[in-house]
């Protein structure tokens, strides 16, 4: 009897030994998923400024949406409204309609006087 209680205690030692090992050897582990969390190459730091970036090119995407949108309103004017042609070609090009009179006015001199100054 004296055999099978000590085996029995053997087998507890080996048993305890197995799990010490395993709860280090877990341990371990553990401070190395926290570690590569924090510092690792894809890690949370990583994942927050990918996360921003996106922000950033949502926020880019729809700005650039919404410029588009306009440019396809004043092509669709430019395509159909001749009262949108003229007034472009009025501003731009400087067209006038047959007996218009166009006053031009001359910028002033960087002395502070007309352009034309007599002695």
């Amino acid at each position: 009897m004296i055999i099978k209680q000590n085996r029995g205690r053997q087998w507890l030692d080996w048993q305890r030994r197995v799990l010490t090992v395993a709860q280090v050897v877990g341990a371990g582990v553990c401070v190395w998923l926290v570690v590569a969390l924090f510092f690792g190459e894809m890690g949370l730091p990583r994942y927050w400024a990918m996360r921003d970036h996106a922000n950033q090119l949502d926020t880019a995407l729809r700005d650039l949406r919404s410029d588009n949108a306009v440019l396809r309103s004043d092509i669709a004017r430019l395509q159909d409204d001749p009262g949108k042609i003229e007034q472009l070609a009025r501003e731009r090009l400087g067209y006038v309609r047959k007996g218009e009179t166009v006053y031009q006015l001359a910028p002033e001199s960087s002395n502070g006087g007309s352009a034309r100054e007599r002695p």
